[in-house]
């Protein structure tokens, strides 16, 4: 079944079946990134253009699910943000065209929470009176203040981080993993299904893990040292980019064919292309999050063991701080050694 292939996210999952038969115009799907947005979002739209025609609900269902279906409108934004005059106003005209097939069309947008506040300003009439034929879903891992009018003219589904417990399950159902395996492999992903597929194919995740948690058994208060670790650890975040790097060459290697079978106009290359950058740049910030993840689980364990040293607590805090400042985009080296300077030896 579709359905089973949006891991975790039970109550969303029953909230969206009960709105297939009476749809309202628009729908706002809230989480962090790699919970299962999009591919619920495709699965609803396969179910949406499903019930309007029951003769052909399967091939609705399965073109629906591969965001193949002439009646799914998928926009993606190109760049860092979702820009009025490239993206939103073509959405727009979009939306206001008849479906192809039947009565109904689903148009989904990806990381709607990047949407400028020009953009935005121009999608709130039409998000919030379509035309009768049009049903939107938005995808947003927050809602900036600038969006919260359009929130409000959406029905919202909330999609929490997805628990160790059910990415350990999916990965040993999929073929991707064995139980001991799986169990590393959810422990590092952040919560995002996404990522632990990803990581399941990789080989050096147990190394890196030991990598960080070795750490503070390292350090030793010197800038040289410390200086070691961070160019080391950063060695290993590059390797790890290269099982994201096989995924996105798989993805090439497809589009290419198709090219070549249909030609390049209307392809996507370049949406592919830009997608690919901002998933590496997104990939590499996740293994900072898990590397921090790792220490402050290092430095927890002291702690709960009975360990009264000070500054033991101050380094949770300070592990925490870096977390937070990734969002900013800081100097990955500098704000690295920053932290390690600060972390006491185990």
């Amino acid at each position: 079944m579709s359905w089973d292939r949006v891991i975790g996210q039970g109550d969303a999952v029953r909230r969206l079946q009960a709105a297939v038969e009476a749809p309202v115009h628009a729908y706002l799907f809230v989480g962090p990134s790699g919970t299962g947005k999009r591919r619920a979002a495709a699965v609803f739209a396969g179910e949406l253009l499903a019930a309007a025609d029951p003769e052909g609900a399967e091939r609705h269902r399965r073109l629906a699910e591969k965001e193949e279906h002439a009646d799914v409108h998928v926009l993606d934004p190109v760049g860092n943000s979702l820009r009025r005059d490239e993206e939103a106003e073509p959405l727009i005209v979009q939306a206001s065209r008849s479906p192809v097939e039947g009565n109904r069309k689903v148009l989904i947008v990806n990381r709607f929470h990047t949407a400028t506040p020009a953009a935005a300003a121009s999608l709130l009439k039409t998000i919030e009176e379509p035309p009768a034929t049009s049903i939107f879903v938005l995808l947003a891992e927050d809602v900036p203040p600038e969006h919260i009018t359009i929130a409000s003219r959406c029905t919202r589904v909330d999609f929490g981080s997805v628990s160790a417990d059910a990415i350990e399950a999916a990965l040993v159902e999929e073929g991707l993993a064995d139980a001991m395996q799986a169990a590393i492999v959810a422990a590092a992903s952040n919560g995002s299904v996404e990522r632990a597929r990803v990581l399941a194919t990789d080989e050096q995740l147990a190394l890196r893990r030991d990598a960080w948690w070795s750490i503070p058994d390292r350090l030793d208060g010197t800038g040289a040292v410390v200086a070691a670790l961070v160019e080391e650890v950063r060695g290993l975040i590059d390797d790890a980019g290269k099982a994201k790097v096989r995924q996105h060459d798989a993805e090439l290697e497809a589009l290419e064919q198709r090219e070549e079978a249909l030609g390049t106009r209307g392809s996507g290359r370049r949406d592919m292309e830009a997608r690919h950058r901002r998933e590496q740049r997104q990939f590499r910030t996740e293994e900072l999050r898990f590397g921090l993840a790792t220490l402050a689980a290092r430095y927890r364990e002291a702690i709960t063991g009975g360990d009264e040293r000070r500054g033991l607590l101050d380094s949770i805090d300070a592990l925490r701080g870096t977390q937070d400042s990734l969002v900013r985009n800081p100097n990955e080296a500098l704000a690295l050694q920053a932290l390690l300077l600060k972390l006491p030896a185990m």
